[in-house]
């Protein structure tokens, strides 16, 4: 275990690496760039800088945005911005319940008041046509107490149900926010937080990390276009989900690189998995939907690492990653693991 001494040195030096990003790329000093820039200077994601650096030597720079897109993260202003939204609306139906219950407040007031108006009255009459006139003015005010009710009831029915719709909207919020809007698997903020998670709860060391890369993505794009490249990561994706089991997280970490967390898992049924997935999508034949060209068989390559008690996510990612691009060294279209790995570059 480190001392807190050592930690804070850690922290300052990431802080430093960081703000040195921000200088070389000529970002502004916000949250919003610091943040993209953290995860490119601590270098907890190879294969992912790489893609950076291409950017950065095509370009002489990469926006905030650019880091979020290959890193897998998005920007919180959209999230906010509904959130915004639907905080206002949620304000503006209670602010209208309210006005309905302090309007019934009043009604039930001034028909307790005719009440005992006609309690007082009825104690003075003595004829019966008096007697009358009390009844049917005491028939109109409950006529017209219950016409109140009934509108009552409409109004607070709709709300009730503007409110259930607005709850919906929050609930599908919470999954965008945590959810790869092309894919449709977790995304990178959410995996972070649930590698955290798992990582923590981990008493063993039955705790495997895999990472998995589309063999040659950018020639698919480059050859057949974008919007074929995003059919190929929406069907690789749904290979994936074919073999992952609820307690487990498939997630895109950004661009064409995914990762799942096997949390209860050895290394060896976790390469097992990593190989049937392997060998599913090298079996599928790929097309262009908008033309019907054949884009042929697609491969992937992938990394496995076991969790090691106390180690950071930064270090299980790093080394998962180096075996993901040891697969890629040694032919791609294999699963290889760290002490493989470890065990070939030492031999």
């Amino acid at each position: 275990m480190s001392a807190p001494g050592d930690e804070y040195k850690h922290t300052i030096a990431l802080a430093n690496a960081t703000l040195g990003k921000i200088r070389d790329l000529g970002l502004p000093a916000d949250p919003r760039s610091y943040a993209a820039c953290f995860t490119y200077a601590t270098e907890c994601n190879p294969s992912r800088n790489r893609v950076v650096d291409e950017i950065v030597a095509r370009k002489g720079t990469a926006s905030a945005s650019e880091l979020e897109t290959v890193y897998g993260y998005t920007s919180d202003a959209l999230i906010t911005d509904n959130v915004d939204k639907l905080a206002t609306g949620v304000a503006g139906e209670v602010d209208q319940v309210m006005a309905m219950i302090d309007a019934a407040v009043g009604n039930v007031a001034t028909y307790r008041d005719d009440l005992s108006n006609v309690t007082e009255q009825l104690g003075q009459t003595q004829d019966r046509e008096g007697l009358r006139a009390i009844v049917e003015g005491l028939v109109q005010a409950t006529i017209g107490m219950e016409a109140t009710n009934q509108a009552l009831t409409a109004s607070l029915q709709a709300s009730r149900q503007e409110i259930s719709q607005l709850q919906d909207k929050v609930e599908a919020l919470r999954i965008d926010s945590q959810t790869d809007s092309l894919t449709n698997l977790a995304n990178r903020k959410y995996f972070d937080r649930e590698l955290d998670r798992c990582m923590a709860e981990a008493r063993t060391e039955e705790l495997c990390l895999l990472l998995l890369d589309i063999d040659h993505f950018k020639k698919i794009n480059d050859t057949f276009g974008h919007m074929a490249g995003d059919e190929v990561l929406r069907v690789v994706a749904h290979a994936f989900r074919q073999h992952v089991q609820p307690s487990e997280v498939a997630a895109r970490l950004g661009g064409e690189e995914f990762a799942i967390i096997f949390p209860k898992a050895s290394l060896r049924a976790t390469v097992k998995v990593a190989d049937q997935i392997r060998s599913r999508v090298k079996a599928m034949h790929f097309l262009k939907r908008s033309t019907g060209e054949s884009i042929g068989c697609v491969t992937i390559s992938g990394g496995v690492a076991a969790y090691r008690a106390g180690e950071t996510p930064w270090s299980l990612i790093q080394r998962a990653d180096h075996c993901l691009y040891a697969a890629k060294r040694h032919g791609r279209n294999t699963v290889a693991t760290h002490s493989a790995v470890v065990l070939a570059e030492a031999s």
